[in-house]
């Protein structure tokens, strides 16, 4: 199922606020073609709207006034690709996501980092471009998510607590709200999320330039569990000072989308565990609350500190745009993609979807502020690593088993390799 969204001259207008949004004078944008140039080009994806996206293509017609731009809707877009760039009718520019094979689809994929198309790959902050075996840079990062807690500034204002920075002060905030009448649920989140955002995180960056530890998780060799012991312990204890009521967990939050948000309206939580993508959906919804709506509050979104200096900023791709390079209209494609490739189009398009930006200038959006305040130190970025789906998955259960199941850390750590 495919659905054509043509682009008018007032869909755009809406969006002409967001137009200072991480605008600076060093990446204004020149063309380099003609600009009477007329062509078509598409952009397919599984998004469903893509307003911010067709926001840009309004921008980018006011230097090419007769380039016809659309987005095509294809809910199983994923699973397509490959059928559709073989097609009659292949796409110019098309969703990828890092943990697609791209093998398949090299033959189609335009080398990006050739210094002829003249995309400001400087604007990407460290870590994000993939490159493959050929030093090829198949795709661009568009969103990036993460993982932390959406914090209730209200609460914390209104209770003189501190918004936790280190692990002690989490402690300390959580055991402030546990004592506060009426009640104030001091961190809940969906299962997905308890304890998530505190001991993966934490695990990760205890993996960072640390082969030997990636290799024995990978191979699931013998004893490979003991490098999760120190995360898991952090968990362990967190979870031991009964500041996290799974039963409400379980039974009001059954979704990490719109449940947790909504829950999270409510008013009475002072942090609530999520992913980025989830807080991509909180500005939408508060219409939608009336909790919320009766009683507003200012709300942000933080890393979990794990540490006793501070969390840590686990930054995974969300989303990516790849070329087609047998396009019929490629000159103008990769126009239109060193339009958007500089940090103004890329964080009014994270600012109106509300993700996170793949730029390094993060003062975008105040609600992720406190990422952009993270040293670099403690930004942890997937391709660092190298930990397979497999050690992944089983590193992952282990903190479910340790946070939810009530399995001890001990056990954890031999059944590692194990885990259903």
């Amino acid at each position: 199922m495919k659905r054509t969204n043509r682009v008018f001259a007032l869909l755009g207008l809406s969006f002409l606020a967001l137009n200072a949004c991480g605008q600076n004078q060093s990446d204004n944008f020149v063309p380099k073609l003609d600009t009477q140039t007329e062509c078509r080009l598409t952009v397919r994806g599984h998004y469903e709207n893509f307003e911010a996206l067709t926001a840009e293509f309004h921008n980018f017609n006011e230097y090419y006034p007769n380039v016809e731009l659309n987005y095509e809707y294809d809910k199983d877009h994923k699973k397509n690709i490959s059928l559709s760039l073989k097609g009659d009718t292949p796409p110019d520019i098309f969703f990828t996501y890092p943990t697609i094979d791209f093998s398949g689809i090299d033959e189609y994929t335009e080398d990006l980092s050739e210094a002829s198309l003249g995309f400001d790959l400087s604007c990407i902050r460290d870590g994000l471009l993939y490159r493959d075996s050929k030093n090829k840079v198949p795709y661009l990062p568009v969103y990036t998510t993460s993982y932390g807690m959406l914090i209730n500034e209200n609460l914390f204002k209104q209770h003189s607590v501190k918004v936790p920075t280190t692990y002690e002060e989490l402690i300390s905030a959580c055991d402030a709200f546990s004592k506060v009448s009426p009640k104030i649920y001091p961190m809940l989140g969906h299962e997905s999320m308890v304890m998530y955002p505190l001991y993966f995180p934490h695990l990760c960056a205890s993996l960072v330039n640390n082969q030997t530890a990636v290799n024995d998780l990978n191979s699931m060799a013998p004893n490979a569990g003991e490098h999760l012991r120190a995360s898991l312990e952090v968990a362990h204890d967190f979870m031991s000072r009964g500041f996290v009521d799974l039963d409400e967990c379980l039974t009001n939050i059954t979704d990490d989308y719109d449940k947790t948000i909504k829950r999270f309206y409510m008013g009475d939580v002072a942090m609530m565990l999520a992913k980025g993508g989830t807080v991509s959906g909180t500005e939408k919804r508060e219409s939608q609350s009336e909790a919320f709506t009766n009683n507003p509050f200012k709300y942000s979104f933080h890393p979990v500190p794990s540490t006793d200096k501070g969390g840590y900023f686990y930054n995974t791709v969300d989303l990516c745009f790849s070329v087609n390079k047998k396009s019929q209209n490629l000159d103008m494609v990769n126009e239109f993609m060193r339009f958007l490739i500089r940090s103004s189009s890329l964080n009014r398009m994270a600012k109106a979807k509300r993700m996170i930006t793949p730029c390094k200038d993060m003062t975008f959006d105040e609600v992720y502020s406190a990422f952009g305040k993270i040293e670099p130190s403690r930004i942890i970025n997937p391709s660092q690593l190298g930990l397979l789906d497999a050690a992944d998955k089983q590193a992952r259960k282990a903190g479910i088993a340790v946070c939810q199941k009530g399995m001890s850390v001990d056990e954890a750590v031999r059944t590692f390799g194990s885990f259903e």
